[in-house]
């Protein structure tokens, strides 16, 4: 079984943990919490286990921080959806993962009793590559929504929109893999210790 939870990725010169968004997760939040190695720069990166991350952390956690800051929500390590927030409130999102997310996203027709009998049929095949067609339609606009927010972070990326966009339709065992990949190619130094 994969990891299901939250990727936090923010700049601070202080602990994450100490952001007021936690404030309220209780005194066990340091057991569901695993810190990646930081990057230069202040980057860090918290592992949070199910149920401590909500959305409207993210604003709380920019506003906090002074820096743009992003959150990948992870389903069993298979797939992502990834939400950036810059200081100005812009958002961006993608999904890591594009197959994996597609499956789960593809919408079960009002006919069907028995979900386990129709992912076997060929409606269910055909459904999926719909869905993924247009999750692949998203991918460019993720791209430049993910680079603009890199930008916004002082990040001189080097990488181009076609290297984003590759990325963002590749497929990984551990999508935690890909979601690193992702910061290391928009630009935020590699740590010294690549993350688990």
């Amino acid at each position: 079984m994969g990891f299901s939870g939250h990727l936090v990725f923010a700049r601070s010169k202080r602990p994450l943990l100490e952001a007021p968004t936690f404030d309220s997760a209780g005194p066990g939040l340091r057991d569901d919490v695993h810190e990646w190695q930081p990057r230069p720069g202040g980057w860090q990166t918290l592992q949070l286990e199910q149920g401590i991350w909500e959305d409207e952390h993210l604003s709380t956690l920019v506003e906090w921080t002074g820096a743009p800051a992003c959150v990948a929500d992870v389903s069993d390590s298979s797939i992502a959806l990834v939400t950036g927030q810059d200081t100005t409130g812009h958002r961006w999102q993608a999904w890591l993962n594009l197959d994996n997310a597609a499956a789960l996203l593809v919408e079960e027709p009002e006919d069907v009793d028995d979900m386990s009998l129709w992912i076997v049929t060929p409606e269910f095949e055909e459904a999926i590559g719909h869905k993924r067609a247009e999750l692949d339609a998203d991918v460019p606009a993720d791209a430049e929504g993910a680079l603009k927010w890199a930008s916004a972070a002082g990040v001189q990326a080097t990488a181009q929109q076609p290297r984003i966009e590759e990325l963002l339709r590749a497929q990984e065992t551990f999508v935690e893999e890909l979601f690193d990949a992702l910061l290391d190619e928009l630009g935020f130094i590699e740590a010294a210790h690549s993350a688990p």
